[in-house]
């Protein structure tokens, strides 16, 4: 007997997905280990557009360092009170 089970909000089901991650839910000494936490999580060609309040060049100089060419991002809005950039990554 075959049950076919209907996707679930959380399943895997596009290569190309983006992801929502507001970091200002976040408290912000937990801010890092999560975000590197959900890159990690995403599979070659899914992306993830991140929120935030501020600007995070720290946090990009880090990634840079810990993922070198392996994430791409792009900054998609930058106000002075809110940052959304879509990390993707790369093959």
């Amino acid at each position: 007997m075959t049950t076919n089970i209907p996707p679930q909000p959380h399943m895997h089901l596009r290569v190309d997905a983006t992801y929502p991650f507001d970091a200002r839910g976040v408290a912000k000494r937990f801010r890092h280990a999560a975000i590197f936490g959900a890159l990690d999580a995403l599979h070659s060609g899914e992306a993830m557009d991140f929120i935030n309040d501020h600007d995070p060049l720290p946090l990009l100089d880090q990634l840079h360092r810990r993922y070198g060419d392996g994430i791409d991002w792009v900054y998609l809005e930058r106000t002075p009170h809110m940052i959304r950039i879509r990390f993707s990554k790369m093959g």
